[in-house]
């Protein structure tokens, strides 16, 4: 444990999230312009999803992807379940369903950070978890729209939202459809595509990634305050749920016998939380839900807890239980 924690901390990338921490912390006015960080993110979608398609063009696809894959959605929608009625006992109905959307969903940036991480390890895993990747992601999404229609939630005049465009819009996500579309092509193209693009998705991934990581530092050290004037239940739940969704990924990855690879990308997984694609959504669909609680918890809390701490602590368990 203490040497993957000691070989996650001196990785640059966590080391550039650090320091947009620490630039907060010191109020510097170090800053990243927009649109950059919707670029960087859409770059990482781009080259996540494109480079787990080459993946599964060499390897091919086995029954037990169908399992993994499976095995995901299943996740995405017991996983929003379990927290929506936990915490129903805190806030309100779209709150809850908000919420229990966004730990129910992934994100992408931790899972590229947890792809950088195996990579420092020398650890291979398969292309198909990018699959699992998106997969995971619209199902949370649908998921807490139903449970926020099915507890009556309404719009300012009173009428109850119409939930085919909030349904379309969790199935049609930007960022769902990116991954997917850049799975498939890289699916199709295999190693042509690599070798074509491989400057592009490869050599500049790290670099991106940094930059990435570096305005996620800011972000989430800007908000930090925000979640504590929350209450301390708020900070218990962003700490907590994680853990507790990480156990869960790891008692599924073990039961069907999943690579350590993969095993610890299926616990980051689990143990994500979406502050892009739920946050757009939830907008739309959910407009009484406080986005300075599901948008705050998922950035401010369970992302650098899971980039800093959580990536080491997975791999222990995984090495523990494989072992």
């Amino acid at each position: 444990m203490t040497t993957t924690l000691a070989a996650n901390l001196l990785n640059p990338v966590v080391l550039f999230f650090i320091l947009g921490l620490v630039a907060v912390w010191l109020r510097s006015d170090l800053d990243m312009p927009q649109p950059a960080p919707r670029v960087l993110a859409l770059y990482l979608l781009l080259a996540i999803g494109f480079r787990g398609g080459v993946e599964l063009h060499r390897t091919g696809i086995a029954p037990d992807v169908f399992g993994t894959l499976l095995a995901s959605v299943a996740l995405a929608v017991a996983v929003p379940l379990y927290a929506f009625f936990w915490l129903r006992r805190r806030v309100d109905v779209a709150n809850a369903a908000a919420l229990a959307a966004a730990y129910g969903s992934v994100s992408a940036v931790t899972f590229a950070t947890a792809a950088s991480f195996l990579g420092s390890l020398g650890v291979p895993y398969g292309g198909h978890m990018v699959a699992a990747l998106a997969l995971i992601e619209s199902p949370a999404i649908v998921v807490g729209v139903l449970l926020a229609r099915h507890d009556g939630e309404r719009d300012a005049s009173g009428a109850t939202t119409p939930l085919l465009p909030h349904l379309r819009e969790a199935l049609c996500n930007g960022s769902v459809l990116v991954i997917l579309g850049s799975l498939a092509i890289g699916l199709l193209t295999g190693e042509r595509g690599e070798r074509l693009l491989k400057p592009f998705t490869t050599d500049l991934f790290q670099g991106v990634l940094c930059l990435f990581l570096l305005d996620m530092g800011l972000v989430a050290g800007r908000r930090l305050g925000a979640v504590l004037d929350k209450g301390r239940w708020l900070v218990g739940f962003g700490l907590l749920v994680p853990l507790l969704n990480a156990a869960l990924g790891l008692a599924i990855a073990h039961a069907l016998a999943m690579s350590p690879g993969n095993a610890f990308l299926f616990c980051v997984l689990a143990a994500s939380a979406s502050y892009i694609a739920v946050p757009a959504a939830m907008r739309l669909a959910v407009p009484q839900a406080d986005p300075g609680l599901y948008l705050t918890a998922a950035i401010a809390l369970t992302f650098p807890f899971n980039v800093m701490l959580g990536l080491p602590l997975y791999y222990a368990a995984v090495e523990r239980f494989w072992r």
